[in-house]
Formats: structure tokens, sequence, C-alpha cells
């Protein structure tokens, strides 16, 4: 049912778009009691849901503007929603989104607006931001204004390292030494690795490719010739990337319900210190944070294990979401001063300061975080001996494709499919047209 879904939003969108055309008059200010629809990714459970509220809520203190809230946490599922929403005419004035392959349906149907439209009513539009780290179209224009950006690393409980024995990682890390210390771990009763397979395969899949490559091929994407994949040198990467993964739940270094188990639920696991290891993002730092507070002084940012060409300091990240303006706001003459006003505010060095701790940022001047705890120290230190990044290579396929993918690799751990077979179906989807 998915094969096509891309191409049908596309033409939906578009048929919605050429609806919406209407010309509108310049304003100063937005008026107070507009309401304005926002749809973000700091749903319930984000980390940075009070710093989102609080930021809303000095906006509309500040405007008398009324933010109808209608963030969700972020997943596949509310990827779909988000386009779906375009689809039936539905969409946001504003939308914290992916600034990938992921929002070129609504891009290329004309549903948002351009940061150079806007700045040729408000010139000074996102001009606090580096331009060479805003997102750039396929039709060669920028439209998302860049938000905190994002590292993804190993988090430690060293609590249950130290239950059972096994020393804490360095920048030397490796995956051998990886292994080794999982088996040791699992052999002394707890889970080595917190990770969902059935909802989240996405960082140990991310690592799992680039400890199988190298920094400068980890974006290149497979490609298929005839409908049969081409095993080049990524496609390789691909494949035994997902051989280790199957490695690591055959070995019982994966938690027991992996293939059934919520993302909430194995970081539980790590976070209750029944798991030694967790392969996430710099969202879990406000995660842990607020959900665990009494436990922080258990967890450390540390380095996944390096593999091959691959230096353990060697890690995944950028800038991957940003605020985008839709054309239906725009067209209303008194949701358009809204809408800038709000990204505006939200894209302050004041208030992106408050999200920020450890992430990436595009801030011309940077941000300054306040009051860190003991994981927001450990993750800037690790950050600080970083010696290369990349983006993630699932961003470059389209969600279609992901989904095959993701949903695959629970058949390839439990021996149902080859990874080829999964690389080669995912592959096939993305280059449908």
């Amino acid at each position: 049912m998915k094969k096509h879904i891309a191409e049908l939003l596309l033409a939906a969108l578009v048929l919605f778009s050429l609806a919406g055309c209407i010309k509108t008059e310049k304003k100063k200010d937005p008026d107070k009691g507009v309401e304005l629809n926002v749809v973000t990714s700091y749903g319930r459970g984000d980390g940075n849901r009070k710093s989102f509220e609080a930021a809303v809520a000095s906006y509309e203190a500040k405007t008398g503007v009324k933010v109808i809230d209608g963030s969700s946490t972020s997943n596949e599922e509310w990827k779909n929603d988000v386009l779906t929403d375009f689809m039936t005419g539905s969409e946001p004035d504003v939308l914290f989104y992916f600034t990938d392959v992921d929002a070129e349906p609504f891009i290329n149907a004309g549903r948002v607006v351009s940061i150079e439209e806007i700045r040729e009513e408000y010139p000074d539009y996102a001009t606090n931001m580096k331009q060479a780290m805003m997102a750039v179209a396929s039709d060669g224009k920028h439209y998302a204004v860049p938000s905190t950006g994002y590292w993804e690393n190993l988090f430690v409980n060293r609590r249950v390292l130290k239950a059972c024995g096994v020393s804490l990682s360095g920048p030397d890390y490796n995956w051998d030494s990886f292994l080794r210390d999982c088996e040791t771990i699992r052999r002394a009763g707890y889970t080595p690795l917190a990770c969902s397979l059935f909802e989240i395969p996405h960082y140990l899949f991310e690592f799992a490719v680039l400890n199988n490559g190298t920094l400068d091929t980890h974006l290149k994407i497979p490609h298929c010739e005839g409908g049969h994949l081409v095993r080049d040198d990524a496609a390789e990467s691909w494949i035994a990337g997902i051989e280790d993964i199957k490695a690591l739940y055959q070995q019982g270094y994966l938690p027991e319900n992996t293939l059934t188990a919520t993302d909430a639920e194995t970081v539980d696991l790590f976070a209750q210190g029944k798991a030694a290891f967790l392969i996430d993002g710099s969202w879990k730092v406000g995660y842990l944070t607020e959900y665990y507070p009494d436990h922080l002084d258990d967890f450390v940012v540390s380095f996944v294990p390096g593999k091959g060409a691959r230096k353990a300091t060697e890690a995944i990240g950028g800038i991957s979401m940003g605020y985008f303006i839709t054309r239906k706001a725009w067209n209303d003459p008194q949701k358009r001063e809204a809408a800038v006003s709000f990204v505006f505010h939200m894209t302050s060095e004041e208030v992106l300061s408050s999200f920020i701790t450890t992430e990436v940022t595009a801030l011309i001047d940077g941000a300054s975080p306040k009051g860190l705890n003991a994981i927001q120290r450990s993750a800037a230190e690790t950050n600080g001996q970083i010696t290369g990044i990349v983006g993630a290579v699932q961003d470059g396929i389209s969600s279609e494709a992901k989904s095959e993918l993701f949903a695959d690799i629970q058949k390839c751990v439990t021996g149902q499919m080859s990874a080829e077979a999964a690389v080669e179906a995912a592959i096939r989807l993305n280059e449908e047209p």
C-alpha cells in the first residue's frame, strides 16, 4: 500500500496549492487574539517539551497570539500524519519538521514558503543563522529555519558496568572489546545493549553501517539496476551493518523482547540499571534528565565502539529539523505576521539557548546554555573529543524505504530474510518514481 503514497500525496498537495494562491497585504504586528496552529516533534515525553512550553508561553505573553499546539512524538507514524494533513488541507500554520527528503512532498507542491520569499518582506528573517547550515531543497531554495542540531553516540550506565566488573570505555573503544564486554555483561545477568528493533532500530543501524564504511562514504546510497541490488561499496556496508545487528541479537546482547518492546521500554531498561549501553541521540539527555533525575550520576555519554576504518571518535550528527511557514498561513493577512514572529522568537539566541545543552547549532553567535548537570557535562566532554562527524544516511532515503528497511531488519535477525534482500527491497522502494 505504501508503494505509491509519495506520488499520491504530491499530486493531492499540488491541487490544494493551486487553490490556495491569494494576495495578501503587509502587516507590521501580529493581531492580538490570532490563533496560530503549530505542529512540532516536541510532544509529551520529549526531553525538550518543557523548554518548548516555556518558549510558547513567553511568545503568547509578548504578542497576545494564541498558539494551538498540535505537537507529538517524532516517529514514522507522526511523519505520515503530517504529510496526510497537507494532503487533506489540514496542515498547520508553522511546522517544525525534518529538512531532508521527508519534506520534499510539501515543498514540491508549493505548500511551504521559502526563506528567500519571506525575506522579500522581512529582510532580517533567519539572518542570525549560518547560511551554510541551512538545508537546501531540491529546487535550490531554503525553507526551514534550523533549530537545535543533534548528535548520536553511546550512553553508558556505569553502575551496571561496575556491577559486572567492566571498565568504562574511552575514545579508543573498538568493536572486539565491545563484544567481549557484552559477553561479560550478559553472563552477569544484565542486558548489554538496550535497543528496540521493533520501534527504534535507527541509531544502531546508523553506526552499524558507519562501522563498515567511512565518513567519506557514509552518505552514499545503494542502488538497483534492473530491479536488483548492485553490490557496490554502499550496498556492502549496509549488508554488513545488518549482519552485525543480527550477530548482536543472536548472541543475546539485545533485550529479550527487542522484537516487541517500545523504545520507552528499552530506555527504561537502561535507565533503571538493567542494561549497560544505549545508542541514542542528544535528545535523550533531556529525556533522562526529566524522567530519571535520581539516576543522573549513573549515566555517561561515551563513544560507540569503532570497527575497521572508523574510529570511535567519529560520530553521527548535524541539524536535521527546522521551522517551516506554510503557504496557508502566509496567504492569511492575520496569520502571516504571527507565523513570522513566532519563528523569529523560537529561533532567537535567547530561546534556543534554553533548548541547547550539547547540541549542534546554526546560530552565528552560538548559544549560551547554563547550569549543565552531570550527564550534560559528560556529553559536552565527549563531544569535545569528536574527530569527525557525518549526517545520518537514512535521511537520504524516502520514508517508505525506511519503513520497509527497519521492518525487515527484524526478519533478518531472526533468519527469515537475508540482509541483501532487505537492502534490495528498501532501495527498490526508494527508487520508485
